[in-house]
């Protein structure tokens, strides 16, 4: 039971990654940049915060006169209904006001508005936020804050991600627009790829799958080289980086209407440094689609289905690609299920596996060398990293 306690309480600690100014500033500009009204008039909610400390609150409150806000909600999670317990101690700000109530400040929940000048001084900004206790803890789940969802145009967050497919599951629920920060690897779920499919969701605009440094809980264990790339960054102390973290929206933004530019399979195969010692592009076995591994190697003038890395969705224009399905799970459907097969690992040793029919292959004419490969009677085969199945919707000459 002692150890089992230490797992979770870990587990807690590490889905706590708290989200830096400059990356909240860097990804909302890109959206008033391309469209300097898109806040305007809107009520922004912030759930799954703290709006004592969050850079989130901070960022729009004093900002909200810019963006031309309505109204801002920012909730938080009460101490006690969290998993990781931090030896929680209200703030100054807290203790100070005559609301402060010892007993509340750890079983429920605060809510901090912003919708108008209270201070007087002719300025709407994080001196007018007001708070009292929620009702509840501040689930996002309650009814209590499902009510600020209905209320709210948008919701921006950095969720769990733990709790990633559930809370998307939330916002779609409503039909509101949203930023949300979560894992890259989600655009796998399928709970996900299908609104990436259907153009209800796509990546943001800044910092996808690149070093994004977060906060984290005094105490989390934190890997000496990621600790490391943090303080490169100008982050010492309780801090990480994440170089799988992306975000997810359903804003628009100019990048995701850049044409990415691109070369012709010959020019590919004659200049591309990555494609060095290929004569052609490998076809799939299971799939009728070409294998392109690096999306600066998409050719232009291939008019068949084409399979990419999931990180070309952080290059994806909808008016220049369409989105047919992704491999991993197969939310197209494969052309043919192999039979059980041998799986050779890396350093030999054999086991008997179907995972062969868990994402697109390549037939091969002999084992590679220093690589896991499967056996299918007297054939062998690889099986590469999840791909997005895309096609050109007007090729380029």
């Amino acid at each position: 039971m002692a150890n089992s306690n230490l797992t979770e309480a870990k587990r807690a600690k590490n889905d706590e990654f708290y989200t830096q100014y400059h990356d909240i500033e860097k990804e909302i500009n890109a959206y008033i940049e391309y469209n300097p009204d898109v806040f305007r008039g809107k009520t922004i909610l912030l759930p799954c915060d703290d709006p004592e400390w969050s850079n989130f609150t901070r960022f729009f409150a004093q900002n909200f006169e810019r963006f031309g806000l309505k109204k801002l909600i920012s909730t938080s999670y009460a101490a006690n209904s969290k998993k990781y317990k931090s030896g929680y101690q209200p703030s100054l700000f807290e203790v100070n006001d005559p609301q402060y109530d010892a007993y509340k400040t750890k079983k429920n929940g605060k809510i901090f508005i912003l919708d108008h000048d209270r201070s007087g001084d002719g300025k709407i900004d994080v001196d007018d936020l007001e708070w009292h206790y929620l009702e509840g803890d501040g689930d996002f789940k309650s009814a209590e804050i499902c009510g600020l969802r209905d209320e709210a145009d948008i919701i921006i967050t950095n969720p769990p991600f733990s709790l990633f497919r559930e809370f998307l599951a939330w916002i779609i629920e409503a039909g509101k627009q949203f930023v949300i920060i979560g894992n890259m690897n989600a655009i796998t779920y399928k709970e996900v790829f299908p609104l990436i499919k259907d153009n209800k969701l796509w990546l943001g605009a800044t910092g996808n799958g690149n070093d994004m440094v977060f906060g984290v809980p005094k105490g989390t264990e934190v890997a000496e080289s990621d600790r490391q790339k943090a303080a490169r960054l100008g982050y010492v102390g309780d801090y990480t980086r994440l170089g799988n973290s992306c975000w997810f929206t359903s804003v628009d933004h100019g990048k995701r209407h850049q044409p990415l530019a691109l070369m012709s399979m010959e020019e590919n195969l004659k200049f591309n440094k990555k494609l060095k010692g290929k004569e052609s592009y490998d076809c799939y076995d299971n799939y009728d689609a070409i294998e392109v591994p690096f999306t600066d190697a998409i050719p232009n003038d291939y008019d068949g289905v084409m399979g990419v890395p999931i990180s070309f969705l952080d290059k994806y224009n909808p008016d220049q690609f369409q989105i047919l399905a992704i491999t991993k799970t197969w939310f197209g459907a494969a052309s043919k299920i192999y039979p059980p097969q041998i799986q050779v690992s890396a350093n030999g040793k054999r086991s008997d596996v179907t995972k062969l029919n868990d994402g697109a292959t390549l037939k091969l004419d002999r084992p590679p060398n220093g690589q896991t490969y499967y056996i299918v009677g007297n054939d062998y085969f690889i099986q590469v990293y999840a791909r997005v199945l895309i096609k050109h919707k007007k090729l380029t000459k």
